[in-house]
């Protein structure tokens, strides 16, 4: 019975590359450019619009009331919550609300949540949320393997705060119950439509690769 992680193994170099990208080693270094990491704060906060439209479709795809209810809870705490505590934490690097809502949005960030959508669109809720799955369990991971890392600096690094915000229980626990619901739902799936949900899960996690080097380059 395939599971979350037999994704990841099909997709292993990816994977990799996406969660321990220079990005993220330079963030954890405490050494990635202020500007670098402003511009990816700036268009993470319009990926996160994007993203509650997708729980929004999550919604309209759920087939019974426990996944509507799932769907519900995603989309009103990024709305009601998440969105209201990256608008505060963006404050603290001098980006107002109104300079978000007026960004123009960078290729990466189009390519990344269209494909999310039209993901959902064309298939079903397993389809929306295995390209949901490098966001939502990736940052969890990514979070986890600097906490651990030798090379991370946890004391007078900037960026500790970002790190500290994924690493939290609450993300944490969010992170590992959408892990335990697609293990439940990629249990029932033929070998054919693993396959299928394989080349999804590549894709978003490609695209969440891109979306690092936009920050890194400071690329739209």
């Amino acid at each position: 019975m395939p599971k979350f992680d037999d994704l990841k193994q099909r997709c292993l170099d990816d994977w990799q590359a996406y969660c321990q990208h220079e990005f993220i080693r330079q963030l954890g270094g405490g050494t990635l450019g202020r500007e670098c990491f402003r511009h990816y704060l700036e268009q993470d906060y319009l990926f996160l619009v994007h993203f509650a439209r997708a729980y929004g479709l999550a919604v309209y795809k759920s087939r019974d009331i426990v996944d509507l209810r799932r769907g519900l809870e995603s989309l009103k705490a990024i709305v009601d919550v998440e969105m209201g505590l990256h608008i505060k934490y963006c404050a603290s690097w001098g980006i107002s609300e109104g300079a978000l809502m007026a960004l123009p949005e960078a290729r990466a960030t189009m390519a990344y949540t269209r494909y999310v959508l039209d993901a959902g669109n064309r298939g079903d809720l397993l389809d929306l949320h295995v390209a949901l799955a490098p966001c939502l369990i990736g940052y969890a991971e990514i979070a986890t393997w600097l906490m651990a890392e030798a090379s991370t600096v946890h004391e007078g690094n900037p960026y500790a705060s970002w790190i500290a915000m994924y690493a939290s229980r609450e993300f944490q626990d969010a992170a590992a119950g959408e892990r335990s619901w697609l293990d439940e739902r990629l249990a029932a799936v033929s070998p054919k439509r693993f396959d299928e949900l394989v080349v999804i899960f590549r894709d978003a996690t490609r695209l969440e690769i891109d979306f690092w080097q936009m920050g890194l380059d400071r690329r739209f």
